[in-house]
């Protein structure tokens, strides 16, 4: 697994560049930065610029970009020494409702918002709304643990009948046809889907309604629908019941699913099955159409793709913020911290951690309405 992960990366920072480097300023008395580990760059603490951040920030949501944040605090917190962030990853739908609710400064979600949650926004942006900021990429992996198989090819519809309880064993004859050299298990499959309200969960049901539509008789939404299956809760609790369980799949961030956990390679109707890679997200993602009006930067993916070598499962987690009426307590913090993230060496984190960078358009974009910010 670590010589396909080391792969990955370079492949990854082979495929992708991100340009468009802000021109930052170093912050404090640290004018070379320290290495703060996740493979961050020395440079990154010293090309941070803090303004006037300190205090505490809150912030919810996402949890499958809880990995990233992590990795960014650290680095941000190591050059703005006055500033506290506390990121609690709760799922994407709870950082919505905690922003629309006034309670933290910004949030993560794995899907837009919607007109109600628009609507809620306004009450707290005072002569403004909340608005999306595309910032992180990646692919959803539909990771699995099945002894003996380390190489598995799933489509969509026989996904869909296994999260929908219509497959029960692992060596169901829809499987067996599309894994024809595999040894197969006469093993009991143990779906697992998210308990929390997820952005991960809307991506992931957006893909199979996309693509198996039959199959998979739901509307969709941040909650789980089909009936059948186990539940866990968040990115990493999903990714625990997969690694300790025999015959599980589940679905989860691309960061997560290591340490015993296969990823499946999705037959998407191009001439070769879709690994779940950084590279492979991004060129679905490369083509999302925007979909947000004035500073609103929402994109819609096709997650019916058939392009070659482009991974149909992916998402786009967004940090929500007030376009306007943000509150004078938190609002040099936000715009500091979301500055980081949006830079040149921000993003090149996100490489370095399993996610996709925002191709250049959009975080150019990105970076125009961050500082127009108030």
């Amino acid at each position: 697994m670590k010589l396909q992960r080391k792969n990955r990366r370079a492949l990854a920072l082979g495929a992708l560049a991100v340009s468009g480097a802000l021109a930052l300023t170093a912050c404090g008395s640290d004018e070379t930065g320290t290495n703060g580990g996740d493979g961050a760059t020395n440079a990154a603490v010293g090309n941070i610029k803090c303004d006037d951040a300190q205090g505490q920030l809150l912030a919810d949501g996402s949890s499958a970009q809880k990995n990233a944040i992590d990795a960014w605090v650290k680095q941000f917190t190591a050059a703005c020494k006055n500033v506290q962030i506390n990121y609690k990853g709760g799922g994407s739908g709870a950082g919505v409702t905690a922003f629309t609710q006034g309670q933290v400064a910004f949030a993560g979600s794995d899907s837009a918002l919607d007109e109600e949650e628009v609507a809620a926004s306004k009450k707290i942006c005072k002569g403004g709304q909340g608005i999306d900021l595309p910032m992180v990429g990646g692919p959803i992996a539909v990771g699995y643990n099945v002894p003996g198989v380390d190489k598995l090819v799933l489509d969509a519809p026989t996904l869909a009948k296994i999260f929908n309880d219509k497959i029960k064993n692992w060596n169901d004859p829809a499987i067996a046809k599309l894994n024809p050299d595999a040894k197969l298990p006469n093993l009991k499959i143990q779906a697992f889907h998210r308990s929390d309200e997820s952005g991960t969960t809307d991506n992931f049901t957006k893909y199979l309604i996309a693509t198996a539509k039959s199959e998979w008789p739901y509307e969709g939404g941040k909650a789980w629908q089909a009936k059948g299956g186990q539940s866990a809760a968040g990115s990493s609790g999903v990714a625990q019941q997969v690694k300790q369980t025999a015959g599980a799949i589940s679905y989860m961030e691309l960061s997560y699913a290591k340490d015993g956990i296969d990823a499946v390679q999705i037959d998407t109707g191009a001439a070769a099955p879709v690994e779940a890679t950084v590279a492979n997200a991004t060129k679905a993602i490369a083509a999302a159409k925007r979909v947000g009006t004035g500073k609103d930067l929402a994109l819609e993916l096709d997650y019916a793709t058939k392009a070659e070598g482009a991974y149909p499962i992916t998402l786009v987690t967004y940090e929500i913020v007030c376009d306007k009426g943000n509150k004078a307590e938190t609002l040099p913090g936000t715009k500091a911290f979301l500055r980081y993230i949006a830079s040149e060496d921000g993003q090149k984190i996100l490489t370095e951690n399993d996610y996709a960078p925002m191709p250049t358009e959009i975080i150019s974009e990105v970076r125009k309405t961050i500082e127009s910010l108030s």
